[in-house]
């Protein structure tokens, strides 16, 4: 099954090595990987993405809460949450067939030299897999980047 986990930790040197060094330790290989600062300049949001058996995900998500840079941690897949990827391409292909699928898929060109374009999609990990499809239909991807998952839950609703 897949897990999503998102945890807080300080932001220090170390901190992601130990969080990623507990898992690589079960045998766990990281789907997806992303960490940045959050507006507390002292923390960090980490969002990661493992597949394996629940019982032991539960397990490693208790032996990572115990870690000291451990600020928060929950795993989030059933919670209702938002996730995204950021993808950043080169494309080879027509202008006008380029155009058509970041107009389909809501992308947006940030740069191009005749029949070279730089773009860029923000979506779920499956919508960014069916824009890539619907590029390479239309051209030849030189190359591309892609962030891996960043997710948050979604506030509760008041009643």
């Amino acid at each position: 099954m897949r897990h999503l986990i998102s945890m807080l930790l300080q932001n220090e040197a170390g901190a992601l090595a130990r969080v990623a060094g507990l898992f690589a330790s079960r045998g766990y290989n990281i789907e997806s990987l992303t960490v940045a600062a959050t507006h507390d300049v002292e923390a960090s949001r980490l969002t990661l993405v493992v597949f394996g058996d629940d019982a032991v995900v539960e397990q490693i998500i208790k032996q990572t809460a115990k870690l000291v840079d451990v600020i928060e941690i929950a795993e989030i897949t059933l919670r209702e949450h938002v996730e995204r990827e950021l993808l950043v391409t080169h494309v080879e292909a027509g202008a006008a067939a380029v155009d058509a699928c970041l107009a389909q898929f809501g992308g947006r060109l940030l740069q191009r030299a005749g029949n070279q374009s730089v773009a860029e999609f923000t979506g779920r990990a499956e919508e960014v897999d069916s824009f890539l499809d619907a590029l390479r239909l239309v051209g030849n991807i030189v190359d591309h980047a892609r962030s891996g998952i960043a997710a948050i839950e979604r506030p509760i609703a008041m009643a």
